[in-house]
């Protein structure tokens, strides 16, 4: 399968290095700087499908023309998501397929059930509070992580409706961490996921690339995982 890789950073280099062990060719790189008029009208090498690790704002501005030529893409970017109403009806239109994930760690994904599940119980319980950290490298654009928003957001979709306190740290070269805490009047639980290696975002992307190939739609992590 060809790849069209959209942004060239540290994670779009991953992908490239990885990509022959997934069976996939990278037809093209575009770089952020140029993305919006490369991807418009320029030469893609053929490739149906792309992964883009770029900016926050590159993928709304960059979504319209991969949809107009049919070119599927897996989202690993976070920080756009006020658009995803209208992107998500433009893919139907067009009728190209979407991955968008805020993280591609097979592990993080299963956390996420954990928390989603802890949340649960713990929602019945008035007097325990909860709390969620993560951690970065001083280049990581957005704070709170698009994983910290997701993670939130399933535990108020599992029932826990009091305050979450939210917090970030950007510092170094953190991979990523996310800790969820729970506290009672006795007794805390942590439960914390860390990756020690950004290959496993490379990777996850990948698998959702080959995965999607041949799909119309917006999907997430849990779809691939679950079909």
């Amino acid at each position: 399968m060809k790849l069209l890789l959209i942004g060239h950073g540290r994670m779009g280099r991953l992908v490239e290095q990885l990509a022959p062990e997934y069976g996939c060719e990278v037809a093209g790189i575009v770089t952020e700087e140029s993305s919006e008029h490369a991807i418009r009208d320029g030469d893609v090498g053929g490739a149906r499908m792309a992964i883009d690790f770029s900016l926050p704002e590159a993928v709304p501005a960059n979504l319209p023309h991969l949809a107009a030529r049919g070119i599927s893409v897996v989202i690993g970017t976070t920080g756009w998501h006020q658009h995803e109403a209208r992107l998500r009806e433009l893919v139907e239109t067009a009728g190209i397929g979407v991955l968008a994930a805020a993280n591609f760690s097979l592990g993080m994904n299963i956390f996420r059930l954990v928390v989603e599940e802890t949340a649960r119980r713990f929602a019945a319980r008035p007097d325990v509070g909860a709390w969620l950290h993560e951690a970065h490298h001083s280049a990581k654009k957005d704070a709170p992580s698009g994983t910290a928003v997701t993670l939130r957001a399933a535990m108020v979709e599992a029932g826990y409706d009091r305050p979450i306190d939210v917090s970030s740290t950007r510092a170094g070269s953190i991979p990523g961490t996310h800790t969820v805490g729970f506290d009672g009047p006795a007794e805390t639980v942590t439960l914390t996921h860390t990756v020690r290696d950004r290959a496993v975002f490379a990777r996850g992307a990948l698998e959702a690339a080959r995965w999607l190939d041949g799909r119309t739609g917006w999907f997430g992590v849990r779809d691939m995982l679950h079909r």
